[in-house]
């Protein structure tokens, strides 16, 4: 962090905003732009380029409590609203969110890196979520219950939580937002958020037009600054009632902890381990196909990528010579270059821990047959990769990978491969490649997994419940069950004896 806070030399790419007003440096607080105390800010940057965004406002401790007493005082007006109403808003903010979307995905590429196709993609998928909650939070339906008590009549009733708090990834910087905070909304509690320190500038465009739709001063509350003194503040603060965080199984753990002596509802969408497995029976062309989609989307950042590709032995060679020429096509480039599909990683980290896994597996046996290596791009560049013969003992089969390498290895029966693909601590998709019904059935049924993808790889969206096992997460996202964590239930026993 840096207390400067002006204006230098930025992106000239941030001259095609068509609304300008949608770049914002400072927090959204009680229907205010708020500025770092002290004139504190911390630099955004293109990950492609390093060249600087913007200089956004850092928060501290007490501007973060302040955020969350604006959501407390705004929630009893905000939960009273008929459900309705609220929904009038969220729609309106569905569609300045789609009449924005070629400036949203603008920002979106140069904070976060992925192509300007793969961000416009996101721009529509995080409306869905708010088209789709407007919706949803008409439908909180009174439950009767069959009374067992003579004279007696029994409601049991959904009622909205509270303030809630939401801490979202830079991987996916408007949906993670969306999908969060529309549940919260359309629920009737007030949302106090904090996303990335690496990817804020999509969060604070959509608390503009979320203040151009309508949303009451206080309702939704965007703090920006330090993740570690700002979701600590918001852990250990008894007016937040439930933590919605999306990122690593590590931090999550540390959160719960945190939140533990408050009693919070927690909702974590965490690590992901996903293995993808193709059986003989697939067609190769569409089986590598499906690989390259489900491995170096958002150039393998993705809690969703298949880490782990099992192939049936008969097959492997065949598959994996049609899997590398895939894999060899792809453009790598800066997301706002034309055609390109494989953009820079978020940070230096994130080059080092795939450096690491590709050296561990070649040392453990496994071959390098493309990549492996820094792109000419850039810095933050890595060469699509492709590892074959990769053994169970190596990193990158034990550990999350968060970058466009694949490793590949064989396997022999079914018995086998759910073995070896239900051995991690992670459980949120797996990937399965067959045209045996019967199969894809079984397999449907015995991997230890929230979400199953059967010949394809997109499966998520708003009327979908997203979220893990194991040590994948806590709760769900999406769909009626999206809004479960932001309500509590309330029973009513009425007498009705004469």
């Amino acid at each position: 962090m840096t207390a400067v806070f002006a204006r230098t030399s930025f992106h000239d790419a941030l001259a095609r905003l068509t609304d300008p007003h949608l770049l914002r440096e400072l927090s959204y607080v009680g229907g205010r732009w708020i500025a770092g105390r002290d004139g504190k800010s911390f630099r955004v940057t293109d990950p492609a380029s390093d060249a600087t965004l913007a200089w956004v406002a850092a928060l501290d401790g007490e501007q973060t409590s302040e955020a969350i007493s604006a959501a407390a005082q705004a929630f009893p007006a905000w939960r009273d609203m008929l459900p309705q109403q609220r929904a009038t808003i969220l729609r309106k903010w569905h569609g300045l969110v789609l009449e924005a979307r070629e400036d949203l995905a603008l920002l979106m590429t140069l904070e976060q890196g992925k192509p300007l196709a793969e961000s416009r993609g996101e721009i529509d998928y995080a409306a869905s979520f708010i088209e789709w909650y407007a919706e949803e939070g008409k439908r909180l339906n009174a439950e009767s219950v069959t009374s067992h008590l003579p004279g007696a009549e029994m409601i049991v009733r959904r009622e909205a939580l509270g303030v809630v708090g939401v801490a979202t990834p830079w991987n996916f910087p408007s949906a993670m937002i969306t999908r969060k905070v529309a549940a919260a909304l359309a629920a009737g509690c007030t949302v106090v958020a904090h996303p990335s320190s690496e990817t804020p500038l999509s969060a604070l465009a959509l608390a503009e037009l979320g203040e151009r739709a309508g949303l009451p001063a206080g309702v939704f509350n965007v703090v920006t600054g330090d993740a570690a003194t700002i979701v600590g503040r918001m852990n250990a603060d008894a007016r937040i009632r439930a933590m919605s965080f999306t990122g690593s199984t590590e931090i999550g753990k540390l959160i719960a902890g945190q939140c533990a002596p408050t009693m919070k509802r927690l909702v974590m969408e965490l690590g992901g381990h996903a293995p993808l497995i193709v059986f003989a029976d697939a067609d190769i062309g569409k089986a590598a196909d499906i690989a390259v989609n489900a491995k170096f989307a958002t150039s393998g950042q993705d809690c969703l990528a298949a880490n782990r590709i099992y192939v049936e032995r008969p097959i492997l060679a065949a598959f994996t010579r049609a899997f590398k020429a895939r894999i060899e096509a792809l453009k790598v480039g800066a997301g706002l270059e034309p055609e390109v599909e494989l953009g820079p990683l978020m940070h230096e980290r994130a080059i080092a821990k795939v450096e690491e896994q590709v050296a561990d597996a070649v040392k453990r046996g496994a071959k390098l047959l493309t990549g492996g290596k820094r792109h000419e791009a850039g810095p933050l560049f890595y060469a699509p990769t492709l590892l074959a013969d990769v053994p169970d003992d190596a990193l990158i089969m034990r550990e999350e990978t968060f970058g466009p390498v694949a490793a590949v290895t064989a396997f022999d029966t079914e018995v086998e491969v759910v073995a070896r693909a239900n051995d991690t601590e992670y459980g949120l998709v797996a990937y399965v490649v067959t045209e045996n019904g019967a199969r894809q059935m079984r397999l449907a049924r015995a991997l230890e997994v929230g979400m199953v993808a059967v010949n394809r790889v997109k499966i998520t969206g708003g009327p979908i419940p997203f979220g893990g096992w194991k040590q994948s997460g806590l709760g769900r996202e999406g769909a009626r069950h999206g809004m479960e964590a932001f309500t509590e239930l309330k029973y009513l026993c009425i007498d009705t004896a004469a």
